[in-house]
């Protein structure tokens, strides 16, 4: 399963609500603000990095993360682009969470 986030970790609780249903095998992809829960050394940090020790595997839309000016991710957190979106959505159902 594909779950997305387009919310800041900062602003609401979708984040943490995703990663805990989540489960081996899954996908989270950080997109829009979402991609705040990417960067590394932050209150949010430890969440992402246990869900990646779980074998979740973790994306931020890299545009987003331009256009916020944001050039560090946690270890592990896998950056894609547009036809990697695609693709993710294409090879999974997705939940949106909001």
């Amino acid at each position: 399963m594909l779950h997305t986030i387009n919310k800041s970790p900062f602003q609401n609780s979708a984040l943490e609500s995703c990663l805990r249903f989540t489960h081996e095998g899954d996908c989270v992809l950080l997109m829009e603000d979402g991609v705040y829960g990417a960067i590394p050394g932050t209150a949010k940090s430890d969440l992402v990095a246990s869900a990646l020790g779980r074998k979740i595997q973790v994306f931020a839309l890299g545009a987003d993360l331009k256009a916020r000016a944001l050039k560090e991710t946690i270890d592990g957190v896998q950056i894609t682009d547009y036809a990697g979106f695609v693709d993710l959505v294409v090879e999974n159902k997705v939940h949106s969470w909001l």
